[in-house]
């Protein structure tokens, strides 16, 4: 194993950003990046699965979060408005009439972490002041990811706070097993384990019923392409325009389990995905179009994927969902991994 660190470029603030590139006995690389705790590339069996950018200055502007650690609540806060001990929190509305992600600009994706590094491992860190981007709280945040001679890439999330909050942290990476550089991810083959979903109203916020996938073309439980999954008859997929649900994990007990499987035909490159948290955000890339990706390449709309294993979009309001609250005395601890194969 062996770490190489070089220059990135300027964040908007004028403080340099940096890579660091983890390489395992068997060849395979992982590029990361302090700008957000993102992950850049993931090159396995001579394939770069991984979408991102050669220079910063895209990451910079970025509303996507390619590769990204998301927090300190992912996904979405309906109307940007929680109650936590009789207190009302107000979260910037960035995403219709609801928040995304925190915050747009001042989101975790959005800062440069500090960095250290073992021949394997990358931890970033970040600490967040109390009130930061209208979230409760100061944290401490670690994000470690660990490049395994497995191929295997976990990531460990820690979090602890000073009085009680709503963490809610995961990974916003795109991955496309044919190549970042290979077309759209259609064909590719996604099984879940997650024979329920959160169904959503426009906006994308849940309704807060768990309803089953039999019978609709958001049922994956027996593994199929994601353009089987494109049936804009259906009134889920149509309102965000393709995959971009919560899948409820079978079975969850919060203990590590395999959450989804996605297979690429043409490499042969297999993924296994697996979590320790009650949900999966799927999410079949509706939105990309980005002209200047990496090697020069044009990403078009699903030409990546993301499996974000998380709590579901709006626990922090929606009765009967898990919440993820946490207290100086219960830190956020999680881990996912992403395992990688060859057929």
């Amino acid at each position: 194993m062996s770490v190489k660190v070089s220059d990135f470029g300027l964040n908007k603030e004028g403080r340099m950003a940096k890579f660091y590139t983890i390489t395992n006995a068997n060849g395979t690389s992982a590029t990361f990046t302090d700008f957000g705790a993102r992950l850049n590339s993931f090159v396995f069996a001579g394939t770069d699965v991984v979408l991102g950018f050669d220079a910063i200055g895209f990451y910079l502007d970025d509303t996507k979060c390619f590769g990204a650690a998301v927090g300190p609540i992912a996904n979405r806060v309906e109307k940007g408005i929680f109650t936590l001990n009789g207190e009302e929190y107000r979260l910037e509305i960035n995403d219709g009439a609801n928040n995304l992600h925190s915050h747009k600009t001042q989101g975790f994706q959005m800062k440069i972490w500090d960095a250290e590094y073992t021949d394997n491992s990358i931890k970033f860190t970040y600490k967040k002041e109390h009130m930061e981007v209208g979230h409760p709280g100061a944290m401490d945040v670690a994000v470690t990811y660990t490049l395994t001679d497995n191929d295997e890439l976990e990531i460990h999330y820690y979090a602890t706070c000073d009085r009680p909050t709503f963490i809610n942290l995961t990974n916003h990476t795109y991955f496309n097993l044919g190549g970042h550089d290979s077309g759209t991810i259609l064909d590719e083959t996604v099984k879940l384990n997650a024979s329920c979903y959160t169904p959503v109203v426009f906006g994308a916020i849940p309704t807060g019923e768990i309803a089953p996938v039999e019978g609709t073309p958001l049922d994956f439980t027996k593994g199929k392409k994601v353009s089987e999954g494109m049936d804009f008859s259906c009134e889920q997929i149509a309102l965000v325009h393709g995959v971009a649900h919560t899948f409820v994990i079978d079975d969850y007990d919060g203990t590590r389990k395999l959450v989804a499987t996605v297979e690429d035909s043409k490499t042969n490159i297999k993924m296994e995905t697996y979590s320790d948290l009650p949900g999966i955000q799927f999410y079949s890339g509706n939105f990309v179009c980005e002209p200047h990706a990496k090697g020069g390449v044009r990403y078009v709309r699903r030409q990546g994927l993301c499996l974000e294993t998380q709590y579901f979009p709006n626990s922090v309001n929606q009765e009967g969902f898990e919440k993820p609250l946490y207290t100086p005395e219960k830190p956020f601890d999680s881990t996912t991994v992403y395992k990688f194969i060859k057929m």
